[in-house]
């Protein structure tokens, strides 16, 4: 029989992947994973589809669509749901099972709403909590276990907030504020994360924010981007 896993027994997991984990690498993708002693499976990024929801269609339609396209191959979008409004400049999130979209921009003002729709079947969103304020431009972190929703600005012109709002996946409830990054940012920084921790980068400027899941604690400055830059994309290798 042909190897397909290795196995990697860990003392010290991250603190997001289950207690007496083991540390498999998949030879036929290609990918590590951690699985847990009951045999489930944290999959560290998405293994199926990608999901663009919201946004602005040029000249200035706003947009409440769910887009999903496939990475087992190269091929164009469909449209799979709608989200609760249209919704502008909103941050988002993924848990194992569902994504979501927080804050952001919708026809009465900013919001603070939370956003959930199911990665199992096509369907529309659902309001399932608020964060602890409006905010429109946020980043958009995700553990195992929560997601996070960091930075922002409210009203016109923004004034910024650096807040991070951390909201659970394993039931519908509205976050919490459990920290701070070291600056409020109106220019929505990209938001990352490893396993262990959150990410902002970008925005007004250069700097490189992390904060841990494992506790609610503030922001530090960790590094620098290349340049400063305005609304960036995020993303995260394993």
């Amino acid at each position: 029989m042909p190897l397909s896993f290795l196995d990697i027994t860990v003392l010290s997991p991250p603190s997001d992947a289950s207690a007496n984990a083991n540390l498999q690498y998949n030879i036929s993708t290609a990918s590590a994973e951690w699985v847990s002693a009951g045999g489930s499976t944290y999959s560290f990024q998405g293994s199926v589809s990608g999901y663009t929801a919201g946004g602005v269609l040029q000249p200035g339609t706003n947009l409440n669509t769910i887009d999903k396209f496939p990475f087992a191959a190269n091929g164009n979008a469909s449209d799979v749901g709608d989200l609760t409004t249209i919704r502008t400049y909103p941050a988002g999130q993924s848990s194992s099972s569902s994504g979501y979209t927080s804050g952001g921009s919708i026809p009465t003002g900013i919001t603070n709403t939370i956003d959930k729709f199911p990665f199992a079947s096509n369907a529309n969103a659902s309001d399932v909590g608020d964060l602890t304020q409006p905010r429109q431009s946020p980043a958009g972190q995700s553990s195992t276990t929560h997601g996070y929703t960091s930075t922002g600005s409210q009203g016109t012109p923004g004034t910024p907030i650096n807040t991070v709002d951390k909201f659970p996946f394993a039931s519908n409830a509205n976050a919490s504020d459990v920290g701070d990054l070291t600056r409020g940012d109106t220019n929505k920084p990209a938001g990352q994360n490893s396993t262990i921790s959150g990410y902002a980068s970008g925005g007004s400027s250069n700097t490189i924010d992390k904060f841990p899941f494992a506790s609610d604690s503030n922001a530090s400055d960790v590094g620098d981007l290349t340049l400063s830059r305005i609304s960036p994309a995020g993303q995260s290798s394993i």
